[in-house]
């Protein structure tokens, strides 16, 4: 998760703390309704636990952070509408190939890219459902694309289409879109996503007392 913020900058967002100061709007995706809302959430509130903040703090930085939201998008793809169409917010939360795919078309003149100093790694998951492939017969298959994709040229077909490669020399090719940046597990950090939906974003969970006393 990374910032796409307007054409120099305005406001000087340079990490999570910034989103929290007032008469900053953030843009994000409502995480009780979207992948992306939670991946946005979780980074900012990794960050401020390894700066060594208490849960206690992290809630009230949260608290700062969600009240610069103007409005919660049901999803990614209407935040982004919302921040680029829309004109409305400071900087938009989302995924780094989404940025990528906005500074590479017609918002390359509008906007910039802003690295945070740390970031949650959401890495787009990929398997062979036993039951599917042998209901099937593409096992076979199945096998041969799962393993094509970690090979240089399909690293390289990812990095096109804005995604992070995993080939470090793919990765390197690179470097002037995909820049360093340091980043941590929702494993590490919450213990998976089953333990992050059951303490942050299940009904009365913790998200749920963010946003009632966000006003």
């Amino acid at each position: 998760m990374v910032f796409l913020v307007r054409h120099g900058n305005p406001k000087r967002i340079a990490d999570w703390s910034d989103l929290a100061k007032p008469g900053v709007e953030v843009v994000i995706a409502n995480p009780k309704t979207s992948g992306n809302g939670r991946y946005a959430y979780l980074a900012a509130w990794g960050y401020r636990k390894q700066q060594g903040a208490t849960d206690a703090q992290a809630f009230d930085f949260m608290k700062a952070l969600l009240r610069n939201v103007p409005v919660l998008d049901s999803g990614g793809r209407g935040a982004t509408t919302t921040f680029t169409q829309r004109g409305i917010g400071d900087v938009l939360v989302t995924f780094e190939n989404e940025v990528g795919m906005i500074r590479a078309g017609i918002g390359a003149k509008d906007f910039e890219a802003v690295y945070p100093s740390v970031s949650v790694l959401a890495a787009p998951p990929v398997a062979i459902v036993d039951k599917v492939v042998d209901k099937r017969g593409t096992r076979e298959l199945a096998r041969a694309y799962l393993d094509y994709l970690y090979t240089p040229a399909a690293q390289q077909i990812i990095a096109r289409h804005h995604l992070r490669p995993r080939d470090a020399t793919v990765l390197a090719k690179h470097a002037d879109e995909f820049r360093p940046i340091r980043t941590f597990t929702v494993e590490q950090m919450f213990g998976g996503w089953q333990n992050a939906q059951r303490v942050h974003f299940a009904d009365g969970g913790t998200y749920d007392r963010i946003v009632a006393g966000r006003k």
